[in-house]
C-alpha cells in the first residue's frame, strides 16, 4: 500500500498542467484506497470569489456535513468521522456511496478544490490511515498545484546585464525551480554544459547559489 502512495507522489511530481492531474492519478487512487468511485474538482484560477460551500457543486457540499467541515476546517474527513453511520445514511443513501472521504487542496491558504473518494456498499469504511494517507496526497496535490499556478520569473536582456543570452535562458529555468538534469533536457545540452554554465554565471554575478543569482538577476534587471 505504501508503495501505491509513493506511486502517487511521484506521478503528482511529474505532472506539466493541471489537466494531467487526474489523469496521472487514474490508476493509482484506486489501487491504493479501494475505491469504486472518486473525483478529483478544481476551482478555475480565474475566479477571484472566496471559495464557499455552493462555490463547488460537484462535490454536492452543500448540505453536507463532510463538504462542510473540508471548506471550514482545510482538513481531510470521512462520514464516520463526523457522523453515525445512521446519520448518514439519511444524508446520502446511494448505494455507491456507501462510505465517502473527502480532502481539500489549498493553494494560498484558499481551497480550491477537493479530492472526493467512495466505497460502494459491502465494502469496509474508511479508517485513520485512509484518512492519514489522504492528507499526505492532498498536501503533494497543493504543492504542486501552488508551482503550477505560481508565475513564472523572465529575464530580459538589459545593458548592465553580464550575460549571455544562453545563460539568461538557464537562469529562467533554475528560477522556476528546474534541476541541472531538467534544464540540460529542456535545452538540449549536457548536464556537464548545464554545470560549468552556472560555475561562470556565478562567478560573473559574484554569488555562490541558485538562489543568490536569481535574487541578483531581478536586482539587475528589474533597476
Amino acid at each position: 500500500m505504501a508503495n501505491s502512495l509513493h506511486a502517487a507522489f511521484h506521478a503528482i511530481a511529474n505532472v506539466r498542467n493541471e489537466q494531467e492531474l487526474k489523469l496521472a492519478l487514474m490508476d493509482k487512487i484506486g489501487a491504493h484506497f479501494g475505491v469504486q468511485h472518486w473525483g478529483l474538482y478544481l476551482i478555475d484560477d480565474q475566479s477571484k470569489t472566496e471559495i464557499g460551500v455552493p462555490a463547488i457543486p460537484e462535490v454536492c457540499l452543500q448540505g453536507n456535513p463532510i463538504g462542510r467541515y473540508v471548506v471550514e476546517r482545510h482538513a481531510p474527513a470521512h462520514e464516520q468521522l463526523i457522523l453515525s453511520p445512521e446519520d448518514w445514511k439519511h444524508i446520502c443513501p446511494r448505494h455507491d456511496h456507501e462510505h465517502v472521504m473527502t480532502g481539500p487542496i489549498v493553494c494560498d491558504g484558499r481551497l480550491v478544490g477537493t479530492l472526493n473518494l467512495a466505497r460502494a456498499k459491502g465494502h469496509p469504511a474508511f479508517d485513520g490511515n485512509d484518512l492519514a494517507d489522504l492528507s499526505a496526497l492532498c498536501i503533494h496535490l497543493s504543492a504542486k498545484l501552488a508551482t503550477l499556478r505560481a508565475k513564472p520569473k523572465t529575464f530580459q536582456p538589459a545593458v548592465t546585464n553580464p550575460l549571455t543570452p544562453r545563460e539568461l535562458q538557464i537562469a529562467e529555468l533554475v528560477a522556476q525551480g528546474l534541476t541541472n538534469s531538467e534544464i540540460a533536457s529542456r535545452l538540449w545540452i549536457s548536464q556537464n554544459s548545464v554545470k560549468q554554465a552556472l560555475k561562470r554565471m556565478f562567478r560573473k554575478l559574484g554569488v555562490s547559489a541558485r538562489a543568490e543569482m536569481v535574487a541578483r538577476l531581478q536586482d539587475i534587471l528589474v533597476s
